[in-house]
């Protein structure tokens, strides 16, 4: 059976760092690597007093955290976790067996659902799953996986980018061989949409996801 890394970039996680280490814990998956960019919050000391592996001060935005830890862990299959979102013991278990080589899948991601009463975010979270099921698209906040041969073919994700690493990198993998999209669903926080609200966000990150796929498929045609 292929042995699983779990990589965690964390940025001021402290209020939800312990919950998403508990679910994998629970889960079997005990190959943790926290790579932190600089919390001005106890993240780095919660993850650590909970027995993960921690690598601090990483430059390089998110993709370089991502891409460090990839560095420093040993497991066959990688998966990228934000610190806000848990992982059902189910969803470890059809992880588990889609990563077995026999499946022929190069990675992937989870169907995701929000912490939040919206039927505005629960729409999108559907509508999400519609994508990554028939284009192999994910994003970072659904849990995305991936072989190790195929993340080192990539050469990871791009520390270029200021954001929208989640999805190039998706893109890019699809290329590669066939993707899958797991349930159960994972269950992330919706924080980030109190500001603009579910709406506002949602619009928001549409206008930058259609950037990232246009320059994406410029680089991926001209490759």
């Amino acid at each position: 059976m292929p042995t699983i890394s779990v990589i965690i970039p964390t940025l001021n996680e402290a209020g939800g760092i312990a919950s998403t280490i508990a679910s994998l814990r629970e889960a079997g998956l005990d190959d943790i690597l926290v790579v932190d960019g600089g919390s001005e919050d106890d993240t780095v000391g919660i993850a650590g007093n909970l027995g993960c592996t921690v690598i601090g001060n990483v430059t390089g935005g998110r993709a370089g955290q991502m891409n460090r830890g990839a560095e420093n862990c040993d497991g066959d299959v990688l998966f990228f976790l934000h610190g806000d979102t848990t992982l059902p013991v189910r969803a470890a278990e059809r992880l588990r067996k889609i990563a077995e080589p026999s499946c022929h899948i190069v990675g992937g991601g989870f169907v995701r659902y929000f912490e939040s009463p919206s039927l505005f975010l629960k729409l999108t979270c559907w509508l999400a799953g519609i994508r990554s099921r028939w284009f192999g698209v994910f994003l970072g906040d659904q849990g995305i996986f991936v072989r190790r041969e195929i993340f080192e073919t990539l050469e990871g994700f791009d520390e270029t980018l200021p954001y929208g690493e989640d999805l190039d990198f998706s893109m890019r993998m699809r290329t590669l061989g066939k993707t899958a999209t797991i349930t159960p669903a994972v269950l992330s926080s919706a924080r980030r949409f109190d500001q603009k609200g579910p709406l506002g966000q949602t619009l928001s990150d549409f206008t930058v996801a259609r950037e990232i796929i246009r320059e994406s498929r410029e680089r991926i045609a001209a490759s």
